[in-house]
């Protein structure tokens, strides 16, 4: 293989320890914000409060209005080991995805405050668990599951924060217009907004919501060589007719977030409105449909930054990298923004 577009260590970049955000700025839109303008590749250094000074006028504006849910619980197995169970996704028949630190077997219950038990019913490959969930001999589906583990569930804060989740984190690791519970992972471009300035914006720009539950799959590591053999994980979405009508017209859009853009994207290519994404974009599979995106700053050799590297360019992205780098910018989920024009 010889087109470094597709090979993962071409996505690759040193980040110093420090430039990780544990925690969010206050207040939020005091962020840094890079606006990089494709047009002449010119680097603009600024905050998030003066976003809507850049972006276009003529263009829409998207949301994803996933609402992240307490996914992470503590309890004890049948011989009183203690277990971690983190929730990633419904499946069918009131049976759930869920990743398990601590062993366990097939038939295996696993113990939670509250009188929550699960079962383990499958084993994946991939280290994931299928199980089921009861209380009080009732099995659960997933409204009354979301239910109890808003009582006794802690916030999914991602593995690169290496600190237990506070009160602060409920709110904070949430967009100010999640409403849809199924999320592990917050859509964290949109944790920059204040309310006054996501009032001016709708007032400014015609927004739509969208919904893509993002997984702990968000966070899985390209481990191949070539990014073609990395297997893409699959996100629940829906696109209500609102939204739809939008994409349907000729108006430029900008996507709040890489979960937006994915959504966006793979309805352009399946015209499906609800259902499993597994979109991989990359330099080689470049947006169709949306023009502008607002990220924040990625992993490195992850699906993310190279879903970055789509909008501008392999070499692009790696130089835009090492000058927030260089310009002490925080990094990842409740880290500083991206904006490509």
């Amino acid at each position: 293989m010889t087109n470094p577009d597709l090979r993962t260590e071409s996505y690759d970049y040193v980040l110093p320890s420090e430039l990780i955000a544990s925690s969010p700025v206050h207040p939020a839109d005091s962020a840094k914000l890079l606006v990089y303008n494709r047009s002449n590749q010119s680097i603009t250094h600024t905050t998030f409060a003066h976003l809507l000074d850049f972006i276009p006028l003529e263009c829409a504006i998207c949301l994803n209005d996933t609402k992240v849910i307490k996914a992470r619980i503590f309890g004890k197995k049948e011989s009183g080991g203690a277990i971690e169970l983190l929730l990633n996704r419904p499946l069918s028949n009131n049976q759930f995805q869920a990743m398990i630190r601590g062993r366990v077997m097939v038939g295996s219950k696993l113990y939670f405050d509250d009188n929550l038990i699960a079962t383990v019913e499958e084993l994946f490959d991939d280290g994931s668990r299928v199980v089921s969930f009861t209380r009080n001999n009732n099995i659960l589906d997933f409204t009354h599951l979301v239910e109890i583990l808003n009582t006794i569930g802690h916030v999914p804060l991602p593995p690169y924060i290496h600190r237990d989740d506070t009160k602060e984190d409920i709110t904070e690791y949430q967009s100010l217009f999640a409403s849809v519970d199924g999320a592990v992972a917050a859509p964290t471009a949109s944790l920059h907004f204040t309310p006054e300035l996501l009032a001016l914006m709708k007032e400014k720009y015609q927004t739509q919501t969208l919904t893509l539950h993002v997984g702990a799959g968000t966070f899985k590591p390209v481990d191949c060589d070539d990014i073609l053999l990395h297997p893409m994980h699959s996100e629940q979405f829906d696109i209500p007719q609102n939204a739809l009508n939008l994409l349907k017209s000729e108006k430029k859009i900008l996507a709040i977030g890489t979960t937006v853009t994915r959504t966006v994207e793979y309805h352009a290519r399946t015209g499906q409105t609800n259902g499993e994404c597994n979109l991989f974009l990359h330099p080689q599979n470049m947006p169709q449909r949306v023009d502008y995106l607002l990220t924040n700053f990625h992993l490195p050799k992850s699906t993310l930054i190279m879903l970055v590297a789509s909008f501008m360019g392999r070499k692009e992205t790696i130089r835009v990298y090492n000058e927030a780098i260089k310009e002490q910018y925080r990094f990842f989920s409740y880290g500083d923004a991206l904006l490509i024009l």
